[in-house]
């Protein structure tokens, strides 16, 4: 073994030119291969986290359409303590509204968060534009999408109108914009404290609309939420997750992974064709010193060995 290693090393530093230009090939072949994965896989995460990076991964809700979750405290405890895949987990408000600027009036969603526990997930302090600043706790104040802001002609410091479904009219103050780069968010989200939202609607302290959960492995939200549902002792409520909501998006990312997967795979075949091809070159190339070895008492195993050996220098070499 050490004979035909010895052998192959031989044939390939005599012609270090052809060798060199062989192990070019290799590598060009290997970047490519890694530069395909790379390019696919940032792709993915990129639009994953523009799709999922400031939203909720598994959501809670009442079984009821618009009721609300009560002890929501206890279902948030649990979740934190049973599955340490959940990072985060924020109690939330969504109720639709109308604010009134003047005479115009316009549909809004306003949301209500702990602030402090939200941040992690939807990280609104990142997203605030300039002059701007979070809603101090258990206050009427806001903050309101830049493109909302814009219609309106609304500035920091103005108070609006905002009217329920049940024409209860408050008013409450912007203290902020905020760019969350998506621009049906930009248009109708208004953000207030948690507290703030249950006195607007009507819920009681114990009570909230929504539980939002980030988790570590985005794509375990289906089998975690499923789990949660069977284990977790809450009655009146349903576990939601963002790829039931996203399977147009999950179809587009599978397709991708598809094709990067192909891509590499024929990448590969053509490298290894490649060395194939060269190797058997080589052969041809060295039947005059091949007829010498077997003269001298060389056996067909060692001769062979002597071209596998070839082949796996030069994909080291190519590799390196």
């Amino acid at each position: 073994m050490k004979l035909a290693f010895r052998i192959a090393l031989r044939f390939l530093t005599s012609s270090k030119g052809q060798t060199l230009l062989i192990a070019m090939g290799i590598a060009i072949g290997i970047s490519v291969q890694i530069f395909i994965g790379s390019l696919i896989e940032g792709l993915q995460i990129s639009l994953l986290d523009s799709t999922i990076g400031r939203s909720s991964h598994i959501t809670v809700l009442a079984d009821v359409k618009n009721e609300p979750i009560d002890d929501y405290e206890a279902i948030i405890s649990t979740a934190l303590n049973s599955y340490p895949e959940i990072k985060f987990a924020s109690p939330s408000i969504t109720q639709g509204a109308f604010v009134n600027i003047g005479e115009k009036t316009n549909q809004i969603i306003f949301r209500g968060f702990e602030f402090q526990r939200a941040e992690p997930i939807y990280k609104f302090s990142e997203a605030l534009l300039e002059n701007s600043r979070m809603p101090a706790e258990k206050t009427n104040e806001v903050i309101i999408g830049k493109d909302l802001a814009k219609d309106f002609d609304i500035e920091v410091g103005d108070m609006i109108d905002v009217v329920t479904s049940a024409t209860t009219v408050w008013q409450a103050k912007v203290v902020g914009t905020f760019d969350l780069k998506v621009a049906a968010i930009n248009q109708s989200w208004v953000l207030g404290n948690l507290s703030f939202a249950k006195e607007s609607f009507g819920y009681e302290d114990h009570q909230t609309i929504n539980i939002e959960m980030q988790i570590e492995e985005p794509f375990d939200a289906d089998a975690l939420s499923a789990k949660m549902a069977l284990e977790i002792n809450a009655t009146g409520v349903v576990y939601e997750n963002w790829k039931a909501q996203n399977e147009q998006l999950l179809s587009g990312l599978s397709g991708q992974s598809t094709s990067s997967l192909m891509i590499q795979v024929f990448v590969v075949i053509s490298v290894v064709l490649g060395i194939a091809s060269v190797l058997a070159i080589t052969v041809l190339q060295k039947s005059r010193q091949i007829g010498i070895l077997k003269a001298m008492g060389i056996n067909d195993k060692v001769s062979s060995l002597v071209f596998l050996f070839q082949g796996f220098i030069l994909g080291i070499m190519g590799g390196l």
